[in-house]
């Protein structure tokens, strides 16, 4: 991938200097701006996103939701393991909060057990949950739309709601409708 880059951003390059040849070092330089700048607004989002959760884990209430979460999940991912559910119900609850890094190694652990175990079903499920990731608070996006100077960077709460809800839903069914049949032949 880093290749790609490379190339884009040479022939990109190449381009600007043969049409604008004195343009090219204050775009360069501009873009560079923009991109800390970003960088740094995302990053306190984050910080504040991922204190939160650790806030969360260590007042007990991500183990409290992680148990009232347990039932449904059994179901969800048709598996009886004790040691991953909570594993699987933080990945999720990290993703429904939006909160950026904190679900991916929850979900890498929680796959590598389902694969162990040869649920092959409920790592797809969570490979699709995760991917649709269902968003109650789309932090991530809010926050870009703040550094980007939106004068209303929470407007897209609903919408993101709603195609969000669509997309797990959907991807929901399909796994439980494909990946249901295949493990019953």
């Amino acid at each position: 991938m880093n290749g790609v880059f490379a190339v884009v951003f040479a022939v990109a390059g190449g381009m600007f200097l043969f049409f604008d040849p004195e343009g090219f070092l204050p775009a360069l330089l501009k873009g560079g701006e923009k991109a800390a700048t970003l960088s740094l607004s995302l990053l306190a989002s984050y910080c504040v996103w991922l204190g939160f959760f650790k806030v969360l884990e260590r007042s007990g209430l991500a183990l409290f939701l992680s148990r009232k979460f347990s039932a449904p999940a059994k179901k969800l991912f048709r598996t009886e393991d004790e040691d991953v559910l909570p594993i699987v119900c933080g990945n999720l609850s990290a993703n429904l909060l939006g909160l950026p890094g904190a679900p991916t190694p929850l979900g890498v652990e929680a796959t590598r057990r389902f694969l162990a175990a040869k649920n092959d079903y409920a790592a797809d499920m969570l490979f699709v949950l995760n991917a649709t990731s269902l968003q109650l608070l789309p932090t991530t996006a809010i926050a870009l739309r703040a550094a980007a100077g939106s004068l209303s960077p929470a407007d897209i709460f609903l919408p993101t709601l709603l195609s969000t809800l669509v997309s797990t839903l959907l991807g929901a069914i399909l796994v439980f409708l494909l990946c249901g049949r295949r493990r019953a032949r």
